[in-house]
């Protein structure tokens, strides 16, 4: 493939024009009203709002970890309704896509995963993903979700939440402990006084593993006939009062789940921020501690009482953030002020994830890809079309997953996912036969090879798929000079343009 079309591209992705937009800046609720003010606190000039072009994509990426198609794009950016943004949030929060991307977030956090050292096996990884899928499908209230979690018991292939207990490297009381405090209360209870961790891991002391005669089954279940370890002790240093015959994990539930709990509600808005603006209201979502305090506490305590009034409907949060005009603003910071970035004056560049890349070549190009475990069992066959952001357990991967960094699923950090660019992707994309050969036979791109009348209709075709915007002017003359150069001719100009989006870092960014 030639290069020659690279230099203008580049040039024109570090250009203004279809990034921002030109409508004013002003606060559209609560969340913007405690941001705006604390910029003009701080003296911190913010990014323009982003284009529409900008905000289709953006939040295809960020809502259902899916790009939008050329039409999809198309029919946004004509679409002249005022509202047009809200509508979208609101379609995209019901779209089954949004299950699957963010069921995918959730198994990185739970671990699910058949492989060594988590160890579930397929069938009870498969069954827990099926079951956490279901409750961000049905919207299952927060504070369901996590009691469900901390207090079920039976078959880990027939009761699929049991799996929590079992997605642990350990099931040593004090592990227990420490993998609830990093998944429920963002914190990371490793680095507590040893008396602290104890005290909580007591409430864990008295869970009891069965193995049945099917084969890899085990029941989680309550056994009164274990001693507690030592008194139980909540978080904020209250003497638990256990009853003989009650589950103290029931006791510990109650405590978390309490309407004013400082840790329950906080932990999860600051991860949902983080998950939609790249970082946390406190840094990092899963580092909370009194030491490291949030950078702008009203606005954490405004959206504590908004999923507690909204009786724990995560939506509802989503849907204030994305409709924020802070979550809105382009990616060109308005400033250089040095905490412009911590208080989110505009939106941070991330790489997409390794299987939001992956699923947005297939997309592209009409391919597939093909996904193996590592444990040969009948249960862990992936049918031709799998989507990797629906993929069921962490074990099921490809080469391509490993390189772009999907997390291994081992210890339900959130640093676990490694999003930064190497060497070996950049090689990846540039030479590899793999994107190559997506390029050069994959149906969509053939069929929009042959169905374009006008070069320029081939050329926005190409643009709408893989960047969802439309060529700039100054875009669309430096293909048209390229192609008329004798440097790439017909198809092969088609493929070389294709080949140029895809590794631009418009393509591979969010932004």
């Amino acid at each position: 493939m030639t290069t020659i079309l690279i230099p203008a591209l580049l040039l024109a992705a570090t250009q203004a024009g279809p990034y921002e937009s030109r409508n004013a800046l002003a606060p559209q609720g609560k969340i913007d009203e405690l941001v705006f003010a604390r910029w003009k606190q701080k003296g911190i000039r913010p990014a323009r709002l982003c284009s529409e072009a900008v905000f289709v994509r953006r939040a295809f990426l960020d809502v259902i970890g899916t790009l939008p198609t050329a039409q999809e794009a198309s029919q946004f950016l004509l679409d002249r309704a005022p509202d047009k943004r809200s509508v979208l949030i609101d379609r995209l929060l019901e779209r089954e896509e949004f299950a699957d991307y963010w069921a995918m977030k959730w198994s990185d956090l739970l671990r699910v995963k058949a492989e060594f050292p988590i160890n579930l096996w397929p069938n009870a990884a498969q069954a827990y993903h099926r079951w956490i899928r279901a409750a961000i499908r049905d919207n299952l209230p927060y504070d369901r979700f996590v009691r469900t979690l901390l207090t079920e018991s039976g078959s880990n292939f027939r009761v699929p939440p049991v799996n929590f207990y079992r997605a642990m490297q350990s099931k040593a009381p004090p592990a227990i402990a420490q993998s609830v405090a990093l998944a429920f209360m963002g914190t990371r209870a490793e680095k507590w006084p040893p008396d602290r961790l104890a005290g909580m891991a007591a409430f864990f002391s008295q869970i009891g593993y069965k193995e049945t005669g099917e084969w890899k089954e085990e029941i989680v279940y309550f056994d009164p006939s274990k001693p507690a370890q030592q008194l139980a002790v909540f978080p904020d240093g209250k003497r638990a009062a256990l009853s003989a015959g009650r589950d103290p994990r029931e006791v510990f539930a109650d405590w978390l789940l309490a309407p004013n709990n400082p840790w329950f509600a906080r932990a999860i808005v600051n991860r949902a921020w983080s998950w939609l603006l790249g970082r946390g209201i406190v840094h990092e979502p899963d580092d909370m501690r009194p030491d490291n305090p949030p950078v702008h506490p009203e606005l954490l305590a405004y959206l504590e009482r908004e999923l507690a009034a909204s009786k724990y409907d995560l939506k509802h949060i989503y849907r204030l953030i994305l409709n924020s005009r802070t979550y809105q603003l382009s990616s060109i910071p308005g400033s250089e002020h040095p905490e412009a970035e911590a208080h989110f004056a505009f939106y941070p560049l991330r790489r997409l994830e390794a299987e939001v890349v992956a699923d947005a070549l297939c997309q592209i190009s009409g391919t597939t890809e093909s996904y193996t475990s590592a444990i040969p069992e009948p249960f862990t066959y992936i049918p031709e079309g799998q989507r990797s952001i629906s993929l069921p357990d962490g074990s099921i991967t490809s080469p391509f997953l490993e390189l772009f960094g999907r997390p291994p699923r081992d210890t339900g950090l959130e640093t676990e996912r490694n999003n930064r660019p190497s060497p070996a992707q950049r090689l990846h994309l540039l030479n590899s036969t793999h994107v190559q050969r997506k390029i050069e036979s994959g149906p969509k791109l053939q069929g929009l090879f042959r169905n374009s009348k006008t070069p320029k209709a081939l050329v926005t075709g190409l643009y709408l798929m893989i960047l969802s915007r439309f060529p700039t002017e100054e875009e669309a003359k430096s293909i048209t000079e390229y192609s008329q150069s004798g440097a790439g001719k017909g198809r092969e100009a088609v493929v070389d343009l294709a080949w140029a989006l895809i590794n631009s870092a418009e393509f591979l960014y969010r932004h």
